[in-house]
C-alpha cells in the first residue's frame, strides 16, 4: 500500500471508479472501458486501500455508493470531464491553421487590431496570435511568423517587405483644432497642452524642439505637458481633446478619416531614418501565413491611400 498521503491515484483506477460510480455495476463499467470485470474490481480494491476508505457497498445483486465514495465520484466526474474538455480544445487548436504576429506596441493597437477582423471574415478558419511587444523579438526563438518592424531601412533583413514610410505631423481632436488659429502665436501655446512621446530611446523627430522652432515658437511656454513612453495611450489623449500631438502618419490616418483627429497646417517631416517593414520567419511557409502576409501588404497600400501618399 502507498503510504505517501499526498501522492495522488493514477488516473486509470480514477477511471474505473468513475464509470463503476455512473453505472453502479462493475460489469457495465468494463465493457465501456474494454476491461475485463476482474480488472475494474482491482482497480477499486486499489483504489480504496491507497485512500483508507470503503468506496461502494457491495451487496447481493447491488452496488451502491458509500457517502466516502460520493464525495469521491462528484470530485472525479468533475475533473475527468474537465480535462476531457482541454484535450479536446488542445487538439482543436492543433487542427487550426495559426499565425503568429510580432509587432510593436504602437503599430499593434492603432493599425494592426483595428483591421484584424476584417482579416477573420475573410479567412474565418485561421487563427492569429498577436504579440505586441517593443522589443526586438528572435523569430525563430520565439515561435513567430510575422513581424512588424519599425526599422532604419539599412537595417531591414532580406526580404522584408516595405509597409510605408514614416511621416509625422501635428495633430488635435476636430472640436480642440477648430479653436486653433492657422498660425500659432505664443499666447496661443500658452493656452495648450503638448502631448509628448518618450520611451527612453532617443527619437528627434518625435520631439516638439524643431516643431515649435520651425513656427518661431522656440522660446514660447505651452500650458502644461503631458508625456507617455507607450504611443497608443499619447494618441488616445489626443482623441480625448487633452492637447495636441506628433502624429505618425500611417498609425493615424484610419483616425483622420474618421474624423476622431485632424491635421494642424500642412506642414509633413518625412522620417527617412524609420520605417515600417513585413518580416517574415524563415521557416513560415505555411499557406496562412502566407495569405496574411498578402492581406497586410493590401492593408499597408489602403493605408497609404488614406494617407494620400
Amino acid at each position: 500500500m502507498n503510504k505517501d498521503p499526498t501522492r495522488l491515484p493514477a488516473l486509470d483506477p480514477l477511471k474505473g471508479f468513475d464509470a463503476a460510480a455512473r453505472h453502479l455495476s462493475f460489469t457495465r463499467a468494463a465493457e465501456e472501458l474494454f476491461l475485463t470485470q476482474s480488472a475494474i474490481s482491482r482497480q477499486i480494491q486499489t483504489l480504496e486501500e491507497q485512500l483508507g476508505v470503503k468506496l461502494f457497498r457491495r451487496e447481493a445483486r447491488r452496488l451502491s455508493l458509500t457517502p466516502e465514495g460520493e464525495v469521491l465520484r462528484r470530485a472525479v466526474s468533475e475533473t475527468l470531464a474537465r480535462l476531457a474538455e482541454v484535450c479536446a480544445g488542445l487538439k482543436a487548436s492543433q487542427r487550426r491553421p495559426r499565425v503568429n504576429v510580432s509587432a510593436a506596441v504602437g503599430i499593434a493597437s492603432l493599425w494592426l487590431v483595428p483591421r484584424l477582423a476584417a482579416f477573420q471574415e475573410m479567412e474565418p478558419d485561421v487563427d492569429v496570435r498577436l504579440s505586441a511587444d517593443n522589443r526586438m523579438v528572435d523569430l525563430a526563438r520565439e515561435d513567430i511568423d510575422l513581424a512588424l518592424r519599425y526599422i532604419h531601412p539599412d537595417a531591414a533583413p532580406p526580404g522584408a517587405c516595405l509597409l510605408f514610410e514614416e511621416v509625422v505631423f501635428p495633430v488635435a481632436a476636430p472640436k480642440l483644432a477648430a479653436r486653433l488659429p492657422a498660425v500659432l502665436r505664443p499666447t496661443d501655446l500658452a493656452r495648450i497642452t503638448l502631448l509628448a512621446f518618450d520611451n527612453g530611446h532617443k527619437a528627434p523627430w518625435f520631439s516638439w524642439d524643431p516643431w515649435l522652432a520651425g513656427l518661431g515658437l522656440a522660446h514660447a511656454r505651452p500650458k502644461a505637458v503631458l508625456e507617455f513612453n507607450q504611443y497608443d495611450q499619447l494618441i488616445r489623449a489626443a482623441e480625448d481633446g487633452r492637447g495636441i500631438a506628433l502624429g505618425r502618419g500611417p498609425l493615424v490616418a484610419r483616425l483622420i478619416a474618421e474624423k476622431k483627429l485632424r491635421p494642424l497646417g500642412k506642414s509633413r517631416q518625412r522620417v527617412a531614418t524609420r520605417a515600417y517593414f513585413l518580416v517574415r520567419a524563415a521557416k513560415a511557409a505555411r499557406p496562412e501565413v502566407a495569405h496574411f502576409a498578402e492581406w497586410l501588404l493590401t492593408e499597408a497600400k489602403k493605408t497609404q491611400r488614406e494617407a494620400g501618399e
